[in-house]
């Protein structure tokens, strides 16, 4: 299968820098697939699962809230607001921050400012909990 480049990077720094046959992602309007050729994209990521297939056909899996993807010329970066690797979620902390995050929108009342964070802390939560199943 044809590959091309990915970088994928965070605030914190270079994730993954190779070739790959594929990459999919939550897009704030949906989940996209890129493969190499794709036309010319550019799309803000929402929040859920991303997965990247290696050129040697390996599959990796990552919590992905946040950012921007691009397919300029084939060749494509993901620069996420957070960007965690299956392997490397911690489950019992991400438990626990849903766990929180629940009591803070049950606390939360008329605060509408509160509420909001509340229930992005409690998305976040649930996608590192759903990529780490």
């Amino acid at each position: 299968m044809s590959t091309f480049h990915l970088t994928i990077s965070t605030p914190d720094g270079l994730l993954f820098d190779g070739e790959v046959q594929r990459v999919r992602a939550r897009m704030i309007d949906g989940d996209v697939c890129l493969l190499a050729h794709h036309e010319n994209y550019v799309s803000a990521v929402g929040a859920g699962e991303a997965a990247l297939v290696t050129a040697d056909g390996q599959t990796r899996t990552a919590a992905c809230i946040g950012g921007m993807l691009t397919m300029i010329d084939n060749e494509a970066t993901l620069i996420a607001t957070t960007f965690e690797w299956a392997d490397q979620i911690d489950l019992e902390r991400a438990k626990r921050a849903k766990e929180v995050a629940q009591a803070r929108i049950s606390a939360a009342k008329n605060d509408k400012r509160e509420l909001m964070l509340a229930e992005a802390k409690l998305q976040r939560a649930l996608v590192r909990i759903n990529v780490k199943r």
